[in-house]
């Protein structure tokens, strides 16, 4: 069974990747910083990393291929400067504008799951 989850999430992210030119987990984190309660489209990284389950440096290197993208923009925490946060820029809004208004078929599997 194990072995079907992971096929049926690949098979997303592979959709995915064609329909929008994003990987599961850049679409994790648009998701995430765009529906951002309290403040929409800012969050530290920490924050990122617990909401999303990624380990630090797995947090780090999706948060660097969305920046690279234009997609997300840091700051730096006016209290610690050791702290950055994260927010969504046009771009990012723009391509998760269209991540909702095109969304990618879910394999038949992970329908179960809902």
């Amino acid at each position: 069974m194990m072995k079907d989850v992971l096929m049926a999430f690949n098979e997303f992210e592979k959709s995915l990747i064609q329909v929008h030119s994003l990987s599961l987990n850049e679409a994790m984190v648009l998701c995430l910083l765009g529906e951002n309660g309290n403040e929409p489209g800012r969050l530290s990284a920490s924050a990122i990393a617990e909401k999303t389950g990624f380990t630090a440096s797995h947090t780090s290197k999706v948060l660097r291929s969305a920046e690279s993208r234009k997609w997300i923009s840091r700051s730096l925490c006016a209290q610690d400067r050791r702290k950055m946060y994260f927010k969504l820029t046009p771009e990012g809004w723009n391509k998760l504008g269209e991540l909702k208004k095109a969304p990618v078929e879910i394999p038949a599997l992970l329908k179960k799951l809902f």
